[in-house]
């Protein structure tokens, strides 16, 4: 039987023909029938791809032998098969899209000037020693069904208003605080930790491996709670049974870890939604537009009072 596998990577290295390593990785994975997101640049790769066990391993294993690659931190998790509509490999001018690309640095032992790293271990022994600041690196939405306690958790749709959010002042007071900063894998924390010194924070860490190597080591039991948002068909996931759940949805405030999008089909806004409300998710900006459309098809309104 097929087992179904998906894999998480980055490597912040120089890259002198992202172009060239695009056309590689995209040939690579379509002879082993993978599919998934690879984004390149000149700063490096970040990819994650799911397919059967064993087409994975070669996967990693031939993209190791590529010095810049040899010593990607691989984060494994079960699929579920078909976990990708498709495969998508792209040059970028970012690996993480804050729209800063001038204010990062990578060299070959990664990006320059980042936060310190620590492992889930050290988190414990730091957050023991010190009273840390948590603060998410991940957009709002994949914060409210899963994150580490009494976390700030900025206001933010897209990566690219970090950069305006952190400007703005509103955690000026933590610059002279030690904070943790964490997202799904690592990657984001790599290059968030760095425009936060940037900017004058004085002691900031970055969770080493993300919230997924955290979540292998503790599971449910340490300081994480409720499930993971990933970017693939699972929508979420969780590390054991055991999970809290702490989303709620938009209606009816109903414990839910299930993310949806707006009904209206222009419209990227997601958000946290019960099995009832699931069918009638719109954003503020559409819910009133798409009651009118409702009614004029004559479609029931029994969720017209929820909008």
């Amino acid at each position: 039987m097929a087992v179904p596998k998906i894999i998480l990577f980055y490597a912040f290295a120089p890259l002198a023909d992202p172009d060239a390593v695009r056309l590689w990785q995209r040939d690579l994975c379509a002879s082993l029938g993978l599919r998934g997101r690879i984004l390149i640049s000149k700063h490096g790769i970040n990819a994650t791809v799911g397919g059967e066990l064993r087409d994975v391993k070669r996967y990693v294993r031939t993209t190791r032998e590529y010095a810049p690659f040899r010593d990607i931190d691989v984060k494994w998790s079960e699929g579920i098969g078909d976990d990708f509509p498709r495969l998508s490999v792209r040059v970028r001018d970012e690996l993480v899209s804050f729209g800063a690309p001038h204010e990062v640095a990578v060299d070959e032992s990664g990006v320059v000037g980042g936060g310190t790293r620590v492992s889930p271990e050290q988190l414990h022994e730091l957050v023991a020693e010190k009273d840390v600041t948590f603060f998410d690196g991940r957009n709002r939405i994949e914060a409210e069904i899963g994150h580490f306690e009494n976390a700030v958790i900025p206001d933010v749709s897209t990566t690219r208003e970090f950069v305006a959010e952190l400007d703005s002042g509103r955690y000026d007071h933590l610059k002279n605080s030690p904070i943790v900063t964490y997202c799904t894998g690592g990657i984001r924390c790599e290059v968030l930790s760095s425009l936060m010194i940037a900017r004058g924070f004085s002691e900031v860490y970055q969770l080493d491996g993300g919230i997924v190597r955290y979540g292998e080591r503790y599971g449910d039991s340490g300081l994480w709670k409720g499930s993971l948002y990933v970017f693939d068909e699972r929508l979420s996931m969780d590390f054991t049974d055991d999970a809290a759940v702490v989303g709620r949805c938009f209606v009816c405030e109903a414990p839910s870890k299930t993310t949806v999008n707006c009904r209206d089909l222009s419209c990227r806004v997601q958000m946290v939604a019960c099995g009832e409300h699931a069918s009638v998710a719109a954003c503020p900006e559409h819910r009133e537009a798409l009651e009118i459309v409702r009614g004029a098809s004559g479609e029931s309104g029994e969720h017209s009072s929820t909008r």
